[in-house]
């Protein structure tokens, strides 16, 4: 029996969870296949897809330090539930948008979308060590990961063939039932505390939100313990070329290869299979390799996903390109699974919330810088030249990971950090909080 296998059938809890990742998730591509298409087809503009990619990231960005605060303050099952919710009633939003023929629709709903989405995302993150024991933590962690990457494989497919065929409504219904599947899969967790929310041992000064005090308070955390602040790091060095690729997927698909929703989704699709693959290597990578190797190997799948997108953008046969991306995302996706069961292992109860929102919005917000200069130069430059240079830009982030390890930066770190360590990082702002 495998790892997988044997985690769902032995975990209530997590089988729920994972039930209800693959319906919503499946969902979010639909959705994100049929705005993107929809977006190009009505203005044939690499500006508004990059209009419609910062739409979603500025939310996700002024949203996310709050989910944070209140998903290490308050029972996280309920905040998540609250969040499949809302977006289930905005999914269905969308089908006013196909009706009424209006650009700025997909950008209000795009964003009503993710203001919702980290309570959620970070959730998911948060509560995953509640339900999942020490020797399940690393399995349930690549199954998650593997899982959202055979959805993007499945979703975005079936997305683009769904599009092409019954058109840009049925998309959205199946998105925003997804959502109201999740919520009642996420319904049926049980806890033996008879809740999911946090241990507050640090926070037991007061009663009182303090939301500025908290939310520095984990950012100390994080400054205070290299491994997680390092790896918060190197995603915002990936997403510094991630988030142009995220504009230049459509742009390659509509405009380069001129393929239409159908290419979008074959390209989002074995960008999936890639990551499928390089996940199942992650997941047998971690159980065996130490922390030294840990270490090298990151290091080298950045590199290695770096130069397969940079030959993805030059390729002018579209099985290449294909190829070529899926090497790509599989190399992410080795680095990708062995850094979050780092952080799943090595994070605080007490400030998973925060951190792992905290992460999410350093890389949003990453992202959006590079979404809004990958649109700009679309208008001036040449398609494959931007994509070469966010390759460029996305394997850069080795540079530094390897600066940190081979200087000493990166050491092992302890089960939980001390006390004291934490009280001496400063994270200057408002003393009242």
């Amino acid at each position: 029996m495998s790892d997988f296998t044997r985690l769902l059938r032995g975990n209530r809890n997590y089988r729920y969870t994972w039930f209800g990742q693959i319906v919503s998730e499946a969902g979010d591509h639909f959705n994100n296949v049929a705005v993107l298409s929809l977006a190009v087809q009505e203005t044939h503009s690499g500006a508004v897809v990059a209009a419609i990619m910062l739409s979603r990231a500025i939310p996700a960005i002024l949203v996310g330090p709050l989910a944070g605060i209140l998903l290490d303050r308050f029972d996280r099952q309920r905040i998540m539930i609250a969040s499949d919710l809302a977006r289930g009633v905005i999914a269905l939003g969308f089908i006013l948008a196909i009706s009424y023929r209006q650009v700025w629709m997909l950008y209000v709903l795009s964003a009503l979308l993710m203001v919702a989405s980290p309570f959620f995302t970070s959730g998911r993150s948060a509560i995953l060590p509640s339900i999942a024991t020490d020797d399940e933590l690393h399995t349930a962690n690549s199954l998650t990961q593997t899982t959202g990457w055979m959805t993007l494989a499945v979703g975005a497919f079936f997305g683009g063939t769904t599009v092409a065929r019954f058109g840009y409504p049925v998309a959205f219904i199946f998105n925003s039932l997804s959502f109201f599947f999740s919520a009642i899969c996420i319904a049926n967790l049980r806890s033996v505390r008879g809740h999911f929310r946090a241990q507050r041992q640090s926070l037991n000064e007061t009663q009182v939100a303090r939301p500025w005090h908290e939310y520095r308070e984990g950012l100390g955390y994080m400054v205070g313990t290299p491994l997680i602040f390092g790896i918060g790091l190197i995603g915002v060095g990936w997403a510094s070329g991630g988030g142009a690729a995220q504009v230049l997927f459509t742009l390659f698909s509509e405009l380069v290869f001129r393929r239409g929703a159908q290419g979008l989704g074959e390209l989002w699709g074995i960008a999936g299979v890639g990551l499928l693959i390089g996940g199942y290597v992650g997941n047998r990578l971690g159980k065996t390799i130490s922390f030294e190797a840990y270490k090298k190997a990151v290091f080298f799948s950045y590199v290695l996903h770096g130069g397969a997108y940079i030959l993805f953008s030059q390729m002018r046969h579209w099985g290449w390109a294909l190829f070529f991306m899926g090497l790509s995302r599989a190399s992410v996706a080795v680095s990708s699974v062995l850094n979050w069961s780092k952080l799943l292992k090595h994070v605080d109860d007490r400030y998973r919330g925060r951190v792992f929102s905290t992460i999410e919005t350093m890389n949003w917000s990453t992202m959006m810088l590079s979404m809004g200069a990958a649109g700009t130069a679309s208008q001036h430059y040449s398609i494959r030249a931007i994509g070469a240079i966010s390759g460029l830009f996305s394997s850069s982030t080795a540079i530094f990971w390897g600066w940190a390890n081979w200087t000493g930066k990166l050491p092992a770190p302890t089960e939980e950090a001390p006390e004291a360590e934490l009280e001496a990082v400063e994270i200057h702002g408002d003393p009242t909080g």
